[in-house]
């Protein structure tokens, strides 16, 4: 029997953020975790997108949150969510907002590509919840507009993607600064030795849990693979595009160059597009996801690392 929010103990002023949402019975990784969490346990999460995985976090940690109390300092944070991009990052921030909507906590998140002096701002009182990608975040310690030297939760999300994009040098240096005490929360998508080693680095007698989504992605879309020359990728793209059923598509690319290459490739046949990658602004990011869910774009053209849990 699956279990109700109202089973899983946590503070009242959270389950109405809960039932402001809509939702009633937590995912299989909401179940597993919450109770883990809530008594203090460090975590292995091994969970996609798409798992419910968020809530599973931030719920736990906003119940400890209040249970302790703890005074803030100027330009501290008892709560670190390390993300690999600055689209996950705005994403937990919003999803802590929704579930503490009731709580009096301040929450921040600090992200490059965009001024400072906005996020310098926030963090000048301290913060309960700090959501960061790791440069910027260094950046700011740097600058001693940030301390971690009290930091009581720890959250490394998304660590494959991480290593992947390179961050593992600055992942390391952001730990030597934490608290040796402290709660630590671990979540990839994938546990190949390297992913092993370093949860195993981090994480103090953790429990496990392991999950997928409730739909895959093979169970829900229609899968055709096409062998073509790549000189003819872009005419494929094209004719496939003729198809006024898709209403809307998104193109994956490996490379940045790629993603432009793509773009290019459609500049002259009337359909409307945008492409995101790590180039981008984060302001122009923003603003073709939002013409993107509201269909005043077409065609979204992402690498893979920017593409990488964006909810649409």
């Amino acid at each position: 029997m699956n279990p109700n929010f109202s089973d899983l103990k946590l503070i009242e002023p959270l389950q109405k953020a809960i039932a402001d949402t809509g939702y009633t019975t937590p995912t299989p990784i909401q179940a597993q975790a919450i109770p883990q969490l809530l008594e203090g346990r460090d975590l292995l999460g091994v969970a996609q997108t798409g798992t419910g995985k968020t809530a599973a976090f931030a719920l736990p940690i906003l119940n400890n949150l209040v249970a302790r109390n703890t005074r803030l300092e100027p330009r501290g944070a008892r709560v670190l969510i390390l993300t690999p991009t600055r689209e996950l990052a705005i994403q937990i921030h919003e999803s802590f907002q929704t579930y503490g909507k009731h709580l009096r906590m301040k929450y921040a998140v600090v992200f490059g590509g965009v001024g400072q002096a906005p996020q310098v701002q926030a963090l000048s009182r301290g913060v309960d919840v700090l959501v960061a990608t790791p440069g910027r975040l260094l950046d700011l310690i740097e600058q001693k507009y940030i301390t971690l030297r009290h930091l009581e939760v720890f959250v490394l999300d998304e660590a494959d993607r991480m290593l992947d994009m390179g961050f593992i040098n600055d992942i390391k240096k952001i730990v030597k600064m934490l608290p040796a005490k402290r709660h630590t929360l671990f979540f990839s998508a994938t546990m190949p030795p390297d992913i092993t080693a370093l949860a195993n680095t981090l994480l103090t007698e953790p429990v496990r849990v392991e999950v997928t989504p409730a739909s895959s992605t093979v169970e829900r879309i229609e899968q055709w693979l096409m062998y073509v020359d790549r000189d003819k990728k872009k005419d494929l793209l094209k004719h496939l595009l003729k198809d006024k059923a898709l209403k809307r598509v998104i193109v994956f690319t490996r490379t940045k160059h790629g993603a432009n290459k793509v773009a290019e490739g459609l500049s002259k046949t009337g359909i409307t597009y945008e492409a995101i990658h790590g180039n981008k602004s984060q302001t122009a990011r923003q603003r073709a996801l939002e013409n993107f869910r509201a269909g005043k774009t077409r065609v979204l053209i992402a690498t893979d690392i920017a593409a990488r849990g964006i909810d649409i």
